[in-house]
C-alpha cells in the first residue's frame, strides 16, 4: 500500500498516525521541531487536563458555532473513547471535583512516552527538524531539513500543523500563507483562551501585578462565571478570563473595547454588603473599614481604588453595588503568540465531510489548524484527538480506494496486453 505522511507531531497528528498504522499503512511523521509533542507537554505542566466528564449536550455546547462540524467527530472519538485510549497506554484517569479528567499522576510526559513507544513499535517513522514547505509541481511534499531541501511522495497526507500560538513550541502559523497560496480558504488566526490589556495606572501595576484574584465572578453579555484569575502588568488573565475570552475578544473587535463586571464578593448580596458598610467606622480609615467589615483587602481593595471615582466611596449603596459589579474595561487581547490556543484556521467549508481539502485530493487537515475554538477544561485536547482520529480514518480509506483503483487499472492494462499478444500470434 502507498505510504501516508503526517505533518505535525501534536495530539492530532500523532492520533492520525496511530489510526493509519493500526491498519497496516506505512506512516512517516514529520515535525519542524527537534522533538514531537512539545505543546502537549506544556499543556500538562500544571496537570494534564485530557477531557471533561460533563453530559454530552453540555460538552458539545462548548464548541459554539462549530458544534455541527465537530459533533460527528466527537461521536466517533469523544471523552469516553479518549479515556479508554489512555487506559490502553497504561495510564489511569480520574474525574476531578470540577468534572475535568486527568491522568492519576497528573503528568503528560509518561503518557507521551508510552504513546511514542507504541507508535514506533507499530512502524511509524519519525522525522524531526523537517519543516514543510508545500508541494512541488509534481505533487510531492517539500521539506526543509538539516541536510537541505528534500521531496517526499505520499499516497495521502494529514496536515496537523497547529494554530498560531506559542511559536517556540512549534505552533507558529507559518502554514497559513502556504495553504492560501494553493487556494485553501483560511480564516484569520486570532487569540483564544487569552489574557487582555486593561491599562492599569503605574501605581496599581507596581503594587499588584502578579496578584491572584480568588473567589470572584465575572459577568459579560448575560454570562456569569466564577473562579479566579490573575492581575498582570498589562491587564488580566487566567482560567476565569479564558472562559469568556471569545465573546470578550469579539466585542473588542467590533466595538473597540469590552467592559466586564467583576463581582469581588459573589457569596454576599448587595444588601448585606451595604448594611456592613453603613455601620459607623469611627476613626478607622476606609481601608480598615473594608477589611474589618467585609474582609476586602489587598488587590481587591486596590481594584476598587483603581476603577471607582472618589465620590463612590462616600456612598455605602454605590460602593456595595461596585463591589458586586466593578466595571473593568478591556482594551485589547494579548498577542496571538501568548494565547493558549487560537481561533480561525482552515475553514470547514474548504473541506469535504472527511476533512479532505476540496481542492487538494488526498490531503486531510486536523487539530487546531481547523477553524474552531473551545475553552480550556479538556475541550481543546478532546477535539484535537477526535479530529486526528477522523483524519486518520479518512486518509486510510482514501489510500484503500486509491490502491484498489490502481490494481484495477493494472489488471485492465495486463488484460489488454495479453489480448494484443494473442491477436498478434500466428
Amino acid at each position: 500500500m502507498n505510504p501516508a505522511v503526517v505533518i505535525g507531531g501534536g495530539p492530532a497528528g500523532l492520533m492520525a498516525a496511530e489510526v493509519l498504522s493500526r491498519q497496516g499503512i506505512p506512516v512517516d511523521l514529520y515535525d519542524a521541531m527537534p522533538s514531537v509533542g512539545r505543546k502537549f507537554l506544556m499543556a500538562g505542566r500544571g496537570g494534564l487536563n485530557l477531557t471533561h466528564s460533563e453530559p454530552r449536550d453540555a460538552f458539545l455546547s462548548r464548541y459554539g458555532s462549530r458544534r455541527p462540524e465537530l459533533e460527528p467527530l466527537l461521536a466517533a472519538f469523544g471523552p469516553d473513547a479518549l479515556r479508554d485510549w489512555a487506559h490502553g497506554l497504561g495510564v489511569d484517569t480520574f474525574v476531578g471535583s470540577s468534572g475535568r479528567v486527568f491522568p492519576t499522576d497528573m503528568k503528560a510526559a509518561p503518557l507521551l512516552r508510552a504513546w511514542l513507544h507504541r507508535l514506533r513499535e507499530s512502524g511509524v517513522r519519525f522525522h524531526v527538524r523537517h519543516r514543510w514547505l508545500g508541494w512541488e509541481t509534481e505533487g510531492r511534499l517539500r521539506f526543509d531539513t538539516p541536510a537541505g531541501e528534500k521531496a517526499v511522495d505520499a499516497g495521502a497526507s494529514v496536515l496537523a500543523l497547529g494554530g498560531g500560538s506559542q511559536a517556540k513550541l512549534g505552533s507558529d502559523g507559518a502554514w497559513v500563507p502556504l495553504l492560501e497560496g494553493y487556494g485553501a480558504v483560511v480564516a484569520p488566526l486570532r487569540p483564544a483562551n487569552c489574557g487582555f490589556d486593561v491599562g492599569w495606572s503605574d501605581h496599581f501595576r507596581e503594587r499588584f501585578a502578579g496578584e491572584p484574584l480568588k473567589s470572584v465572578a465575572i459577568h459579560f453579555v448575560g454570562e456569569t462565571r466564577r473562579g479566579e484569575c490573575l492581575v498582570t502588568g498589562q491587564g488580566v488573565e487566567g482560567s476565569l478570563i479564558y472562559a469568556l475570552s471569545a465573546p470578550l475578544r469579539d466585542a473588542i473587535e467590533t466595538q473597540g473595547s469590552a467592559t466586564l463586571l467583576l463581582d469581588l464578593m459573589p457569596d454576599r448580596t448587595p444588601e448585606r454588603i451595604a448594611e456592613a458598610l453603613a455601620r459607623p467606622r469611627g476613626s478607622r480609615s476606609l481601608s480598615s473599614h473594608l477589611q474589618g467589615r467585609l474582609g476586602l483587602k489587598g488587590v481587591k481593595a486596590g481594584l476598587l481604588r483603581e476603577c471607582l471615582a472618589k465620590e463612590a466611596f462616600a456612598d455605602p449603596a454605590k460602593l456595595a453595588f461596585a463591589i458586586k459589579a466593578l466595571p473593568i474595561k478591556l482594551l485589547a487581547p494579548r498577542p496571538l503568540d501568548e494565547a493558549i490556543s487560537t481561533a480561525g484556521g482552515v475553514a470547514f467549508e474548504a473541506l469535504d465531510d472527511h476533512l479532505m481539502l476540496r481542492n487538494r485530493p488526498g490531503v486531510f487537515c486536523a487539530g487546531e489548524m481547523l477553524d474552531w475554538e473551545a475553552p480550556t477544561g479538556g475541550y481543546l485536547l478532546t477535539a484535537c484527538f477526535a479530529s486526528g482520529h477522523a483524519a486518520g480514518q479518512a486518509a486510510a480509506g482514501y489510500l484503500r480506494r486509491y490502491d484498489a483503483a490502481q490494481r484495477f487499472f493494472h489488471s485492465l492494462s495486463a488484460g489488454e496486453a495479453a489480448s494484443r499478444t494473442r491477436t498478434a500470434s500466428p
